[in-house]
Formats: C-alpha cells, structure tokens, sequence
C-alpha cells in the first residue's frame, strides 16, 4: 500500500469515528505497555511481509469494530471476527454501533481499490497504538485477514497494567498475498461416515489456518452419502454401510445445502466428489445395471480397491450419470465437479477413456469444471477441465502436455491417512510414513519436475478407511494440515522448517480450545495452555 493509499484510509477512519462516535470529548487514558514485538512466532501461514513497530494495541472492552459503508459482505467479516474474539477473551465488541460510550479504539475492516492489493484474497493490515486498520478490495480477503488477526491477539489478558482487562495486539504492519489459488483439504465421508457438526468442525479449523476449499469424497464401494431425489435407494441401500459394518449414513440434500451455505460464510468452497467408473460398488448394489465387472454386486464393508466399475457402454448409465451431476450441481454453487477416476483397474483402458470424455461432456453441460485424479490424463479432455495428480508423474505430465491446470496431493508427501510412524495409532503406510517435518519440508512448486505454471494449488487428502470418529479424523490431519496450510499460501523462500515448528507449537493453545484431538509430534515443543478448553468459549 502507498503512502498516499494508507493516509486516505486513516483519515477516512478518522472521519468515520468522528461521525459515529461519541461526541463528548473525554480525555484519553495512557496505558504503559511492555514491549510487544509483531513477530511471526504465532502466524500460520506466515504472511508475505511483517514489519514490527514495537508497541501495543489494547483490545478491550472499550474496542469498537466499523466497517466501510455497503462494502458487500465486510459487515459478515466483521461479526465474525467479533464472535471470535469473544470466544477467546470475553469481550463483547460491537460492530458497526453508531454510539459506542468510552470508545477508544478502533478495528477499521475497510474495502479498498488500493493496486497493490493483488488478487482476492490480498490484505494488509496495520496496526497502532489506537487502531487496526485491515484493507482488502473483497470480504474474501478481509476474512484471511482477520484469521491472522485472530493469531496474534494474545491468549492471556494483561491484568496488572489497568483496572479492565486488555489484551495487548503488538503493533506494525503485514502485507500478504497466498501463492496459490486453490488450497484444500479432501475429507472422505465414504468410507466412514461423518456427521454435518463433524464437518462444520473441519471447517472451522481450515478456515483459520486460511484454506478455501473443501473437497467432500461422496460415494465409493463402501457407501453412498449424498441424497438424489431420482434415484433414492443410492441412499437407502448404498447408504447404509461403511468400513467395519457400521451402520453408515447419508446427507439429505438439505443437510448438503448446510454444509455448504456454513464453508461459504467461511469463504471454503465445497467441491462435490462422485468417484467414477471405479469405487462405484455402492451405486451398483443399489441399481444393478449400473455394474459393468461381470459379477452380482453386493453390499461392501472391506477396504480393497479396484473391483468395481460401471458399465461404461451403456447409455442408461450416463442418464444416471447426468441426474446426479444435475442435482448435486444445483445445489452446490462452487466451480467444480470431481469426478475421482482413480484405481479404475478393471476397466479396459479404451472404456475408459471413452467414458471420461462422455462425463466432462456432462459435466460442463451443467456449468461445472471438471476435476479427476492423475488418471484422467489418459483420455482427450479439455485444457480447461483439471489433473489431481496423487500418484503418477506421467499422467500428470500428460495432463501438463495438454494445457490442464494441476491440484498437487502426491501420495507420499500429502496423504493425510498416512501414518505418522511405524507406532501411529490410526492410519496406512502403503505410500510412506509421513512424520510432522516430512509434511513440511518439500516444495509442491517444484515437485516431479511440474511446471509452477500449472499448478492451480495443493490438496492435503483424508482418507477414511482406517478412523471412524471426529477424534481420530484429528489425529491424522493435525498438525500436518497446519504445514499443508502454509505450503499452499506462503512462497517456497519464506518457508523453513525452524521457524515452522516453532510457530506450530504455539498452536496448541488454540488446538486445545478448539478441543482438537491432534497427534503431539516429538519434534515440536508444544506450547501448552494455562487453561482446559472447557473453560472458555471455543474460539
């Protein structure tokens, strides 16, 4: 931001508190801070620049947030950083109250056309000793921005140095920018079922470590999850069983429509996932002349991949196909349409291909991008439509042959099912173990020789074959979600595995509160909380 940029903004503050703020005139209170350095020791992912100005901003009960006037979506951002700050402090902070009596400071979210706010998700912040001004032209941005605002406001309150409680924000300014458009988790509801608090948990943890996408991994052998009004025994009889024999469930199409309206206040966009013609094997117990292996379908509870697959030669199955893109479509307002078309093994190669170009055709009809795994490199699909690469670096080069984009999930760095260590309570190994620093240390922008150029952005997936509960959803993707977090917003020369893992143990004091049952890593000095998360409102 300009010089110029900045003082507009601050007298534009000025006058806007002028204006709404209380107009008798009091004297201002002096508060002595101790030295309050705006380091990084508590952001992830760490922002592009950081410029400390050594002092402190006290946020108390005196606060007051404004936002600028029919700036689409800021007033949201607004109220939800109040709420937070209320679950981490007890403050409650107005928003946008023409009179606030006692007034003395100000958090200013302000809408800006300032050019050097690049991209959506841009923000700067800056912060004195009796303001908080964040600048960003979108809500979007602005709500990256008060995640990290939300970091640095301090656990613990400052009691000695006034007879109200503050919490002392250090002051200077941050300028940040993600490097990649799309970063994202992949939670697989298929093989076990999560329930919708399960996923708005999910979400909530993403969003604060700035993710914009959840990928929902929907049907596979093992199950069914979401409702499609014209063909309802997908549910009631795909539906019904998961890994281990439990006993399964499903989304009603309302329940999906929650799901997703909850992701969209936290700027996370749902990307639907049917995995096809592959993990198909619930489809076709539910309808029989979906299957195409030769063989009775019946209903699944292993964990073995790669048996089942639609009969891709049938036109009744791509009229099935078009309902369900149609109805998940419509109700899921995001870009994207996954296909999956992984470990399709007995399907011939040329059915195949064959029924890829006959799915992107269906899905673009219905205004979606499509989305498949690595190996959707195979068939003659458009620029337009985007590789998963997990596992292949020729398909993957394929795709990058063809002018398609690329979500990096490689297997061996990225799979958040993964086993930690040979000791891992929950988990697989198949690909690699994957400790806490293995997770980090490894350059998506580079890897398997794929051009940067390409890359759209890094997934960090779960698979669920080896946890069925919440707790042990957690501990398997944190702490390496944090890290994935990072990898996919701030710029491989700003990244190091020493000032990571500092600033990763200084998460659990949050990860505490949040309750986050998550997996204490050896390698981290994990800074503990001086209270139980039962004892204040979840932030």
């Amino acid at each position: 931001m300009t010089t110029s940029n900045f003082t507009k903004s601050f007298i534009a503050l000025v006058l806007f508190i002028a204006i709404v703020g209380c107009t008798e005139t009091k004297k201002k209170r002096v508060i002595n801070f101790p030295k309050t350095d705006l380091v990084m020791e508590n952001m992830i992912p760490k922002p592009l620049k950081v410029i400390p100005t050594n002092g402190g901003f006290p946020l108390d009960e005196f606060t007051a947030i404004y936002t600028s006037k029919n700036a689409t979506g800021f007033e949201a951002v607004a109220k939800f950083l109040a709420k937070k700050i209320k679950g981490k402090t007890g403050l409650d902070i107005p928003v946008n109250v023409g009179e606030v009596p006692n007034m003395e400071t100000v958090i200013y979210i302000n809408q800006s056309d300032s050019l050097d706010l690049k991209g959506d998700e841009a923000y700067q912040l800056y912060i004195t000793q009796d303001s908080i001004i964040l600048n960003a032209n979108t809500d979007e941005g602005a709500f990256r921005g008060i995640q990290t605002l939300r970091q640095i406001i301090p656990e613990t309150s400052t009691d000695t140095l006034a007879p109200n409680k503050i919490w002392p924000v250090p002051t200077g300014k941050i300028i940040d920018n993600p490097q990649f458009e799309y970063r994202g988790s992949m939670l697989d509801v298929a093989r076990h079922f999560f329930s919708v608090e399960d996923v708005k948990k999910y979400i909530d943890l993403l969003a604060y470590y700035k993710y914009n996408v959840l990928h929902l991994h929907l049907t596979d052998d093992q199950g069914w999850r979401i409702e499609i009004k014209s063909w309802p025994l997908l549910t009631e009889v795909g539906g019904s069983t998961e890994v281990g024999g439990e006993a399964g469930g499903f989304y009603t199409q309302e329940e999906y429509k929650d799901i997703v309206a909850y992701a969209a206040e936290r700027h996370i966009t749902i990307v639907p996932e049917v995995d096809m013609p592959g993990h198909t094997n619930a489809a076709s117990v539910s309808y029989p002349f979906l299957n195409g292996n030769g063989k009775k379908p019946e209903l699944y509870e292993g964990t073995q991949v790669g048996k089942s697959t639609f009969d891709t030669r049938k036109d009744t199955v791509y009229a099935f196909i078009d309902d369900v893109i149609r109805e998940i479509s419509a109700i899921t307002p995001g870009p994207y349409f996954h296909i999956g078309g992984d470990e399709s093994h007995v399907t011939k190669k040329k059915d195949y291909i064959y029924f890829v170009e006959k799915v992107e055709k269906i899905v673009q009809k219905h205004g979606k991008t499509m989305i498949g795994w690595d190996e959707i490199g195979q068939a003659d699909v458009a620029a337009s439509s985007i590789s998963h690469f997990w596992s292949s670096k020729k398909n993957a080069l394929s795709a990058v042959a063809k002018g398609m984009k690329i979500i990096m999930s490689p297997a061996k760095k990225a799979y958040l099912d993964m086993q930690y260590d040979s000791l891992s309570k929950h988990g697989l190994h198949w690909a690699a173990f994957i400790p806490t620093d293995t997770a980090y240390v490894w350059h998506p922008e580079e890897y398997e020789g794929i051009p940067l150029e390409n890359i759209l952005g890094i997934e960090a997936p779960l698979w669920s074959e080896t946890i069925s509960d919440i707790g042990e959803l957690e501990y398997l993707a944190f702490p390496r979600a944090i890290g994935y977090s990072e990898l996919g917003w701030t710029m491989k020369e700003n990244r190091d595995w020493e000032s990571y893992k500092v600033r990763l143990g200084n998460q659990a004091p949050f990860l505490d509160r949040m309750n986050v049952k998550y997996y204490p890593s050896p390698l981290i000095d994990w800074k503990k909380s001086k209270y139980s998360y039962k004892e204040i409102q979840k932030d």
